[in-house]
């Protein structure tokens, strides 16, 4: 993502297993979206009960597990690194899932040039990046302007979950949103619907506390 230059990612190694790069080349053409093209969320989920798009689903476990467990509702899930949409594209093979399309790229971009102004009914953004050092606050994703962006794709009753396993991020998203009028909602338990992946578990085990949040449109 770049907001005035600043992007609010890491640009980690692009290598993949043969199995991701498999993955890849089966699936792509079926599962991939072409950044730059328009969406279409009606053409492409007909009869979804909801669409929801996820913001940097790193290896794709958690997504592929609620998509499996959620059949009525579609997914659209933004990822930067070639590694988790080649190992996503596998599991989406793994389990048969027919409502998960994917998108390579920044998703500040993808959101403005993409998407129709309130077509969405809910947004996950689980984990991103905390930028825990002082001077790279600036990179973190959820800032005023995200606020104003993901309000103006949301449906007038959508929604964003948000999980987080840095205490200084916790507290920089609740300041964030308590600064909003565009959003109600905060802090809640963990929800039963989100999985565990692996990255949620090396928190754990080095004590990091995990917070969830689920913010609303405010009518």
């Amino acid at each position: 993502m770049e907001r005035q230059g600043i992007k609010s990612f890491r640009l980690r190694g692009k290598r993949m297993t043969r199995a991701q790069n498999a993955a890849l080349v089966r699936s792509w053409d079926q599962f991939g979206i072409i950044a730059g093209t328009s969406i279409d969320i009606d053409h492409l989920f007909p009869s979804a009960k909801e669409v929801i798009v996820e913001i940097g689903f790193g290896m794709g476990d958690a997504t592929a597990e609620i998509a499996k467990a959620h059949p009525d509702n579609g997914y659209i899930a933004i990822e930067v690194h070639p590694p988790g949409i080649g190992k996503l594209l596998s599991l989406i093979e793994e389990h048969e899932l027919s409502n998960v399309r994917i998108i390579e790229g920044d998703a500040i971009e993808i959101l403005e040039t993409m998407f129709a102004d309130h077509s969405i009914n809910g947004f996950h953004l689980f984990f991103p990046d905390p930028w825990p050092k002082m001077k790279h606050n600036k990179r973190r994703i959820v800032n005023a302007e995200f606020l104003a962006l993901i309000h103006l794709k949301l449906k007038a009753s959508g929604y964003i979950n948000i999980a987080t396993d840095w205490v200084a991020y916790a507290e920089s998203i609740q300041a964030v949103f308590a600064g909003s009028t565009l959003f109600t909602g905060g802090e809640v338990s963990r929800p039963t619907w989100r999985p565990y992946t692996k990255f949620e578990g090396k928190g754990l085990d080095k004590d990091h506390r995990i917070s969830d949040f689920h913010y609303q449109v405010k009518d």
